[in-house]
């Protein structure tokens, strides 16, 4: 039978209670010995990625699921990981250094991480010389989105239809799918075919550096060059496509934190609006486990049975070399 690993959210101080712990593909706990300070937080903390197909194929899905049953990403893990000291939690969707271009699907059940297909094809990134691949974890934030209805008040555009996107800047890659307790320092707007596309700049509440960063003013004393890369790395990543330079709003300066912390609260309310049915669903599939109140909820059961009719997990298959090429892309 084969297995998946369970990703469990790390606290300050607890990562050593925890025992190992492996999850079948049916769902049932095969080894579970928690000390009895770790146990009360179980629940709470608690996720587990399930993969579905071959990887580097149309078919390749990664669920999510509590140690209740399967849940959303989207809808289902609270954005709050700490609410009282600003802790959020943040889904990996794309690990540092790689190419593939992952993404929680909007449009399926359970909002499985897959990866984008343009023209029949996976979609990569291309590597604008001297970048690898995306040079940061990047992510989305559970519970958000920006909402394509309503305009943004501090841009002037509509937003793009998906949960807010998250940069962690920490020193550890982080996996694909992981769960990570992150803190605001700033942001970043940028403006992509018309419409509001927030990067929320983050970094993992574990990385020795995280009690040195509190602001985006911290990133360039502790990472220098890095937010510099950042906003290169947004501008000409779509040009080997073929596309034109990408534009930020406010000429590309980055904003404190308390400025992204209130883009993050109200794309929350959008996705509050969204997931109670007071906003159009814009095609978003709200279906979910665990949300009091939400017409769209679902039984345990019924989730189950929509990973059970997902293609079994299968063998990787082999990635184009011409995702390696470096592109040397030259700004106007």
């Amino acid at each position: 039978m084969s297995l998946i690993t369970l990703h469990v959210l790390r606290r300050r101080g607890l990562n050593k209670l925890a025992t190992p712990i492996r999850l079948a593909t049916t769902g049932t706990l095969t080894k579970l010995r928690p000390c009895s300070l770790f146990k009360k937080y179980l629940r709470e903390m608690s996720y587990a990625t399930i993969e579905r197909g071959a990887p580097n194929t149309t078919d390749y899905r990664i669920y999510f699921r509590n140690d209740a049953g399967p849940i959303s990403p989207m809808h289902d893990i609270p954005l709050y990981a700490d609410e009282a000291n600003k802790i959020l939690n943040m889904i990996v969707e794309i690990p540092r250094w790689t190419n593939a271009k992952m993404e929680i699907n909007l449009k399926e059940t359970l909002n499985p991480i897959k990866q984008d297909v343009k023209k029949g094809k996976l979609r990569y990134v291309a590597n604008c010389f001297p970048h690898h691949g995306y040079i940061w974890n990047y992510g989305a934030l559970p519970q958000t989105w920006e909402n394509p209805e309503v305009l943004d008040e501090a841009t002037g555009c509509k937003g793009d239809n998906d949960p807010i996107d998250v940069l962690e800047i920490g020193y550890r890659v982080a996996k694909r799918g992981e769960i990570l307790k992150v803190k605001i320092l700033g942001c970043v707007a940028l403006i992509d075919e018309g419409e509001t596309d927030w990067k929320i700049i983050v970094i993992d509440v574990n990385d020795p550096l995280a009690e040195q960063m509190n602001d985006v003013s911290d990133v360039e004393k502790q990472y220098p060059g890095l937010m510099k890369a950042t906003i290169e790395w947004f501008k000409i990543y779509k040009i080997p496509d073929g596309k034109p330079e990408n534009q930020f709003a406010f000429n590309g300066e980055a904003k404190p934190r308390d400025f992204a912390w209130h883009i993050v609260e109200e794309v929350h309310q959008h996705w509050q609006n969204l997931i109670k049915r007071e906003a159009p669903a814009g095609g978003i599939a709200c279906t979910n486990t665990t949300v009091a109140g939400s017409p769209f909820k679902t039984t345990t059961k019924a989730a189950d049975e929509v990973i059970e009719k997902a293609p079994e997990a299968s063998e990787a298959q082999t990635i184009d070399p011409i995702v390696d090429k470096w592109h040397y892309v030259h700004l106007k």
